[in-house]
């Protein structure tokens, strides 16, 4: 499992390149946005987009760790569809091609006449990447290839990622809104159990280079299999008070729940992967939302960091009913094989009821008692 860590995580990093990349020329990312429709749109927004970069991500991580791990391959989904429809009104489907040439040329039928960003992102396509991560490169782990599936999202939050915000002042390291919440997410979960056991979460545009101006990012890990616990960080401390992040969208009722026993710490925030990072990092210590607008490509990989920090994510609206009915047990996590009965596109894979993710327990409870 070792080798699945290292490999997700170098997928992120070329990912995050490609990210960068797509965004870096404002005439060329404003050929590389699509508007999503039928089954794939996300109900809760007006407008839904996916962009060039989301599907190009998408594929290459796909590709990469198909070709590395045999066994992942038809296993490994996705958010988007890799059909993008160019300014001709042709449907190209996005894929790596065997040489940087041909998935140029293929990229070329999307963003005729910009052979040169086509021949550019070519090349991030089909380029190693070199970690260089010593901590990362001793983790030695034992779990099979074939036992796992792969959630990607290619752009969490890409709303953000589009409208690109960068003056979005944050409170107490939250970030309300902006580009910093754009994120690739990447995770592993048990194919028979449906558990999240690996997750990488990976911060395109964390800050830029004084010198440079250019975007720098970060990426952080967590595998929970077994009785094996790591992480790239920390444990987040234990407040007295829970601090929980909401969506703006979120109801009234909710907000006034939580808000005997958060005071003045309610923060709100773009994106399900951002705000589950900032339980993860401990800028809040619950993300709340009580609608089903989440995704599992959404919550696999923070899920599993969370879980390797001692926390966890459940659904809101089973947890609420269990409690009801007098069940003093543990909430039952959030699992990523079981398609919802009954839905189509997107709706198959909803986090229906809703999510609660915390870092520790005794937050969860009180979030729920609130409730």
């Amino acid at each position: 499992m070792a080798g699945v860590l290292q490999a997700l995580v170098g997928a992120s990093e070329k990912a995050a390149h490609i990210a960068r990349l797509c965004r870096r020329e404002e005439p060329l990312f404003q050929l590389l946005v699509a508007e999503k429709t039928g089954a794939d749109r996300n109900r809760r927004f007006l407008q839904d987009f996916k962009t060039l970069a989301d599907v190009l991500i998408q594929e290459v991580i796909k590709h990469d760790l198909g070709k590395e791990f045999p066994e992942l391959q038809g296993h490994i989904h996705g958010e988007e569809s890799n059909e993008f429809r160019n300014g001709q009104g042709e449907t190209v489907a996005v894929r790596v091609c065997a040489t940087p040439g041909d998935t140029a040329a293929l990229l070329l039928s999307v963003l005729e006449p910009e052979r040169a960003a086509a021949e550019l992102l070519a090349d991030a396509v089909h380029r190693d990447v070199a970690l260089g991560d010593a901590e990362l490169a001793g983790v030695a782990l034992s779990i099979p290839p074939q036992d796992l599936a792969i959630w990607i999202d290619p752009i969490d939050s890409t709303n953000e990622y589009i409208g690109g915000r960068e003056d979005v002042a944050p409170v107490d390291g939250i970030a309300p809104a902006g580009l910093c919440s754009a994120l690739v997410l990447v995770g592993a979960y048990d194919r028979r159990t449906g558990c999240p056991v690996l997750g990488v979460i990976n911060e395109p545009f964390f800050r830029r280079d004084p010198l440079t101006r250019r975007w720098q990012g970060r990426y952080h890990w967590g595998v929970a299999y077994g009785d094996t616990r790591l992480c790239s960080l920390s444990p987040p401390p234990l407040r007295p008070a829970p601090c929980v992040v909401l969506s703006r969208a979120e109801g009234a009722a909710v907000r006034a729940a939580l808000g005997p026993l958060c005071g003045d710490r309610l923060r709100f925030a773009a994106g399900a992967g951002y705000k589950m990072l900032c339980v993860i990092l401990g800028l809040a210590d619950a993300y709340v939302l009580s609608e089903g607008s989440t995704f599992a490509w959404d919550a696999c990989a923070p899920h599993a960091i969370l879980r390797a920090l001692g926390g966890g994510a459940v659904a809101l609206a089973g947890a609420l009913r269990a409690r009801r009915e007098g069940d003093t047990g543990p909430p039952p996590e959030l699992v990523y094989n079981c398609p919802a009965e009954g839905a189509a596109g997107a709706e198959r894979w909803a986090n229906r009821g809703g999510l609660v993710a915390y870092a520790h327990p005794q937050h969860l409870e009180a979030v729920l008692a609130a409730l």
